[in-house]
Formats: C-alpha cells, structure tokens, sequence
C-alpha cells in the first residue's frame, strides 16, 4: 500500500520532549515501514523517519527562528497545501491526517480517501462544526469512548495509541506517586496532590504549564507545593520513563473523557500501575485490580493507592507489551485504510 502521513507540525518529528502526536505518527510510521508499505511523510524540513520525507514547511513552530515571524494558522495552511498538492500528484492509496480537523476542507478534491485520526478532536466544541459538516469521510479514534462526543461520524476503526515499549525499560517502583500531563484543569493536578496528601505519599508533578492556564496552575497548585510535594515541570521523554518507573503509581485524576491518555500505556510499559478516574478510554487501557484501579473520585484513590503495593509490576509490563506496541498500531491501520478505501465514491478517484 502506497500511504501519505500528514503529520502535526507543532513539536520536531519525532520529539525530544513533548510532542504526543508527533510520537504517535512517528512510530505509526516506523510500523507501517516494517510492514512493508510505501510511506510519504509531510512533515517540517529536519524530521527524522525511515519512510520517505517530503518536507513542508522550514521547521516545526516550536523550532522555527524568531525572524521566520512563525504564525501557527499560517503555517499549518501552508503545511496542509503544500502536502495535498503533492499527495493528489503522487499515486497514494490514501492520505492520513494528525491534524485535528484543518485537513477535513481539502477531503473532496483528493483523488484517495483522506483518513483522519481525532486525537481527542471531536471533545473540542468549536470542532464540532467542522467535524458534522465532513462527518462522512473516514475517521479513526483513538477509544470506544472517544466516539460519544460525536457518534454520528464515520468512523473506519478505533486504533489505540501503540508505543515503542524498549524504550520504556522495566523499573523498580518505589514508594512516591507521579503525575504526568499538562498542568491543565481537565487534567486535574490539584487532585493529585489531594489524593497524594490524603495518603500521606510524596508526589511528583511533572509537566509543562500552557500560558492560558498559568494563572490557574498559579492558584490552584503552586501553592500546595512542598511538603513532599514537588513540580519537576516538563522533562524529557526518557527522564519520565526512569522517574515513573522509580513510582509506585501513576495518578490520572480527570475533569474530562480523556480519549486515550498515552501517559497511561508509557507507565504500563514501565511496570507501574495506574490509579485513575473511571472516565473516558480508562476502562479501555486498565485493568481494574491487575494493572491499576479504576476511581469514582479522591476517596476511592487514596484507599486505591494503599493497594497499588499488591499488584505486579511485571504483568503491567506484560499488558503494555500485548495490548499498546506500536507494530499493533500500525496493523490495525492498515485495516482501518482498506475500509477506507472500499468506502472510497467510484466518483471521486481520477
């Protein structure tokens, strides 16, 4: 199969750091490679993939030079146009877009069907517009769960995130709990420093903290700081491996259906459970009482982080391996673009 991975263009592909959906269309890609397929990546000049680049735009925004005057909406059209131009020329079987919903515009002048992964798009209302009005091209979540905020979508498949789980090495465990994500509100860093409290556990926040919700993590949790309680802020993806492994639990407290929660299937992969609200994918990725527990609020986390010291590190491993590689990622796109194809309207291909 001849495919065309449109990828994010926010962090480097694939990131140093943060960078989630670049990880993902990474690694997708690399599985897709070692499946035998023909891949065209449109991503930023620089990236790094064993398929076949062919860059857009000069840099990822968040490398892009100061006197390049990088605007984000600027830059992703120019993105977008340049990759579809390129892909209706190019013979491609299919095209998959990561990038929420800025591609959806250019499906019915594309000569191959246009597959596009939510990534946790649909939650967002403003989307929803955009979503209804092309709901009949193929789409991919990334949950079961991910599929109520929008059910009238054509969805071709739900495909979880997959990892590569060599680099997340089995760790020890320890006795300190972790929190990794965005100091935002649906991610709730406040409630894990409760339930860390309330358990009398030390707790370690790592993760950046965006400009519009800096006001909120100023009120609502730097002031909790202390006491066992510490923000290492955002840190490379290798140091969050080695720091979740030392954990004896990964908290994932939520204000929202989280779609997927890669954290979850990183910490897996490293043998630490997870302790997490009982919303969104997480009764997808956990198995309650083997690799984690799943939570109806703060007083059923604390009594779940007294238990967490029963379960073994080696199947959460075990699971991370079974359910989340990459290469199972991968196969299960390929699925997803044959039913895309086959839905494909004879009248569109030229």
């Amino acid at each position: 199969m001849r495919i065309g991975m449109l990828a994010p263009i926010s962090h480097p592909f694939p990131p140093d750091g943060y960078g989630p959906w670049e990880r993902v269309c990474h690694d997708l890609t690399e599985g897709l490679v070692e499946l035998g397929h023909e891949v065209i990546v449109y991503a930023p000049a620089g990236s790094s993939t064993s398929a076949e680049l062919r860059p857009t735009v000069p840099a990822p925004l968040s490398d892009a030079p100061a006197d390049a005057h990088p605007d984000a909406r600027v830059w992703e059209e120019w993105h977008v146009a340049t990759a579809v131009d390129d892909a209706a020329r190019s013979g491609l079987d299919v095209l998959h877009s990561h990038l929420h919903v800025h591609a959806l515009g250019y499906a019915p002048f594309l000569p191959m069907p246009l597959v596009s992964t939510l990534h946790g798009s649909a939650w967002h209302r403003p989307h929803h517009v955009m979503l209804r009005a092309f709901r009949r091209e193929p789409f991919v979540s990334l949950s079961d769960a991910e599929r109520e905020f929008l059910p009238e979508l054509n969805y071709v498949a739900t495909v979880h995130n997959g990892i590569r789980t060599e680099a997340f090495p089995l760790g020890p465990g320890g006795e300190r709990l972790v929190f990794v994500g965005r100091m935002a509100p649906e991610k709730a860093p406040d409630l894990a420093v409760e339930v860390a409290r309330r358990a009398g556990r030390d707790l370690l926040l790592v993760g950046g903290v965006e400009p519009k919700y800096a006001e909120w993590f100023g009120h609502e949790v730097e002031p909790k700081l202390g006491g066992g309680i510490e923000y290492a802020g955002p840190v490379d993806r290798s140091e969050v491996a080695a720091l979740v492994g030392r954990s004896a639990a990964l908290l994932m407290p939520l204000r929202w259906d989280e779609p997927f929660g890669l954290v979850v299937v990183e910490s897996l992969a490293v043998g630490t459970p997870v302790v997490a609200w009982r919303r969104g994918a997480m009764p997808e990725l956990i198995d309650d009482g083997v690799t984690g527990f799943l939570v109806d609020g703060v007083d059923e986390a604390v009594a779940a982080v007294g238990r967490v010291g029963g379960l073994d590190r080696s199947t959460c491993r075990r699971a991370a391996e079974r359910r989340f590689s990459y290469r199972d990622m991968a196969a299960g796109y390929v699925a997803a673009y044959r039913r895309a194809i086959e839905g494909f309207p004879a009248e569109r291909r030229r």
